[in-house]
């Protein structure tokens, strides 16, 4: 294990998704090292949150905890920043300063990237530090990857698919079972489909930060949000239903 290179991980942010984070790299520990022939481990070594004294899914040492996102990117044990608070404004400054340090960042915030992608994009290529976003956008396929990469050698004419899970099972209790759009909402959140604030899942925004993603890494140019037209599903009906 003294071959080993331990990278240092620093989060901002510990809700679901940070403790997620934070049991994954706990349960998969030797998966990785195994995988990865003893070359590398990750250690979690900062995490910045916004309440110290709130109830969290995974349990972690106080000492790693702070309530500046400053703390994590200065912290020289810390190699690689983790944003998970969501938002364009802190999330922006937390990943911008980060990047001017010369740290690499992991994001799955898709309306940071589609609103201030251009400036975060110039930052990273500025400084040499690389900002990934897999989870941004479809992170089961993946499709980031697979674009960037994979498919660098080909024409892409068109993006086509199902991106909002939320939007997609309300239409589609809508038309299996004829509910309204109140009664498939509500299903929606009892299941776990949909966010306490369902607002951007519904209003299409967050289809539509994807959508401008994709367009951006398949078409090699910014997409400008305020040019996008945008519709959500708060106004379907029964009959829009039946007659489409």
């Amino acid at each position: 294990m003294s071959d080993c290179d331990t990278i240092g991980i620093g989060l901002a942010g510990f809700g679901t998704v940070g403790s997620g984070v934070w049991k994954t790299l706990e349960r998969n520990a030797g998966l990785i090292t195994d995988r990865t022939r003893d070359a590398v481990k990750f250690e979690i070594r900062r995490i910045a949150v916004r309440d110290l004294g709130k109830a969290r899914d995974a349990t972690a040492p106080t000492r790693l905890f702070t309530t500046r996102w400053q703390d994590v990117v200065e912290d020289p044990a810390v190699d690689v920043v983790v944003e998970l608070i969501g938002g364009t404004d802190v999330a922006f400054d937390l990943v911008a300063a980060a990047l001017a340090a010369r740290k690499p960042v992991v994001t799955g915030n898709k309306a940071l990237l589609a609103e201030r992608g251009v400036e975060l994009f110039a930052l990273s290529r500025q400084h040499d530090a690389p900002i990934q976003f897999e989870a941004a956008v479809a992170g089961g396929i993946p499709i980031i990857k697979a674009v960037q990469e994979s498919l660098v050698g080909n024409r892409i004419e068109s993006i086509t698919g199902i991106i909002n899970g939320t939007s997609n099972y309300i239409l589609m209790r809508m038309t299996e079972a004829g509910l309204d759009y109140p009664a498939a909402l509500k299903e929606a959140k009892d299941l776990g489909y949909a966010e306490a604030d369902e607002t951007l899942d519904v209003n299409g925004w967050d289809a539509a930060h994807k959508a401008i993603l994709l367009g951006t890494l398949a078409y090699g140019f910014p997409i400008d949000p305020s040019r996008v037209y945008v519709r959500g599903i708060e106004f379907v009906r029964p009959l829009d239903i039946r007659v489409a």
